[in-house]
Formats: structure tokens, C-alpha cells, sequence
């Protein structure tokens, strides 16, 4: 269920949960932006651990310099629009004041306006792809697995990684976990590395 009406013929955003490629590698993605951890920005950078963070402004609003410290480490920040509403419960020009107006936050904190977008909750309908498109979105990457501080959450009924597969996790933590955002990055790289993979920027392969 990752198409629409018309998605080619306009050429709207695709959406997708795995992007091809022969290398061993996934993608980490990690939205929202509530908690604001600095032990996990320095464990990343120290390790090297590209990531893709897609931020909502009412909740980064409070610290944008934190993400843009993650940027300055060569990380990318992306639009996951203004308040995370259920976009498909909105109207079109809802929608499009979602997306629009956090592309001219985006412009504004950290210097671009993004052409990745996620959909809250990874709900999204014609109109979402459409407004996302007028507001120079060209891809809406949702996810194929979740990894949280306790466990994994797999689309895949046989519940295995694969080549390309896009990662979701969120900034949080203790309020909300029983754990870090460093304790959900061990778990996140404990299961990576032992299975072989690499953990690559996302946008480097659209």
C-alpha cells in the first residue's frame, strides 16, 4: 500500500521502506526530536554513525542548536512537519501548511529547505505527496524496522534485516523509555554489526 493515484504520472515523491542496493548497509532514521541528549550526539560522533534525523518544530523549537550541532557533525535534518498531525485526517491546504511552513523553519535553523520528508506515523494519502511536491519534497522515506531501548519491531514477517533497509527510531528518553538514546543506540549497532551490515547516510543513496 505504498502507492497512490497517479503517483507516477505527476511524478509525485515515491515512498518506501528499503532502498536498493547491492551494499550491506542500513539506514538510521530518527524523528521527532524531544529528547535532546548530548551523550548521544558525542557517542555518534565519536563513532562515526551517520544519521537522519526528521524533525517537528513543536518539539525542537525549544533547542534548535542541538540539531544543528548534529548537523555540523555531518548529519542530515529533514522536515517531519510542524505539530506531527494524522496527515491524511487533514484538508490539502492543511497539509500543504504542515509541510510548507517547516520547509521555511528548515530554511531558517539550518540554512536549506529539504527534499526528504516523512509523514508522521508514516500515514500519508494523494494530497500529503502532492502538497510535499509544491513544497520541494522529492522523496518520503518511511521505514522497514523500529528499534526502541528493549526490542526491535520488524514490517518483515520472517523479521530480518536487509540490505538497504531504512531504520526508525526517535529522539527519547527515560520519560518515555526504560533507557538512553545511548542505550537504544547499543542495541541499534549490537544487532547491526553482528549481522555484517554498515550503517550509511541515507540521502547518499537516493
Amino acid at each position: 500500500g505504498f502507492e497512490v493515484d497517479h503517483q507516477e504520472d505527476w511524478g509525485l515523491p515515491p515512498v518506501f521502506t528499503t532502498v536498493p542496493t547491492r551494499n550491506k548497509v542500513v539506514f538510521l532514521t530518527i524523528d521527532d526530536g524531544s529528547e535532546k541528549d548530548p551523550r548521544f550526539l558525542e557517542m555518534m560522533r565519536d563513532l562515526k554513525i551517520p544519521y537522519t534525523a526528521f524533525l517537528s518544530d513543536y518539539l525542537v523549537k525549544d533547542d534548535y542548536g542541538y540539531f544543528r550541532k548534529a548537523q555540523a557533525y555531518g548529519n542530515t535534518v529533514n522536515n517531519h512537519t510542524l505539530h506531527h498531525p494524522y496527515l491524511p485526517g487533514l484538508s490539502y491546504d492543511e497539509q500543504r501548511h504542515e509541510i510548507c511552513d517547516m520547509q521555511d523553519i528548515m530554511q531558517k535553523q539550518y540554512g536549506k529547505r529539504p527534499t526528504v520528508f516523512r509523514p508522521p506515523y508514516g500515514n500519508y494519502n494523494q494530497d500529503t505527496l502532492v502538497a510535499a511536491k509544491s513544497c520541494g519534497i522529492k522523496y518520503a522515506p518511511i521505514w522497514n524496522e523500529e528499534v526502541y531501548v528493549d526490542h526491535w519491531e520488524f514490517r518483515e514477517d520472517d523479521q530480518q534485516l536487509r540490505r538497504g533497509d531504512i531504520v526508525l527510531t526517535h529522539f527519547r528518553g527515560r520519560g518515555d523509555w526504560d533507557g538512553t538514546m545511548v542505550d537504544d543506540m547499543r542495541r541499534f549497532l549490537n544487532k547491526v554489526t553482528r549481522e555484517g551490515y554498515a550503517v550509511a547516510r541515507l540521502e547518499d543513496y537516493l
